[in-house]
């Protein structure tokens, strides 16, 4: 049986990521870039918790739109955030702790 080694419990019944994921503060926003075009930029996810990569996939295929995880952050084309924010709390982070700007 595998125990985790920060909580003490066993693999199955860890807790550790979900309470990870519940205190990091996201900040959502969004940027113009060259020719006019908007991007939505989300930071401030820890990639030791949290994959960014199968994080940045689940926010592009519910979004329908193109993006990529890179630098600590994830980018995805066009105005995305009331939607990138349902997909963050469906994904068990916090409404509390995303910041929409």
């Amino acid at each position: 049986m595998d125990v985790c080694k920060v909580c003490g419990l066993p693999k199955e019944l860890c807790v550790c990521e979900g309470i990870a994921r519940e205190i990091q503060k996201i900040k959502v926003y969004t940027m113009k870039r060259r020719f006019g075009k908007v991007v939505t930029l989300i930071e401030g996810i820890n990639e030791r918790d949290v994959n960014l990569w199968e994080l940045a996939k689940a926010l592009k295929t519910k979004c329908a739109c193109g993006g990529t995880a890179k630098g600590g952050r994830i980018e995805l084309q066009g105005d995305q955030r009331e939607k990138a924010k349902k997909v963050l709390m469906d994904s068990g982070f916090s409404e509390d702790m995303v910041d929409m700007r």
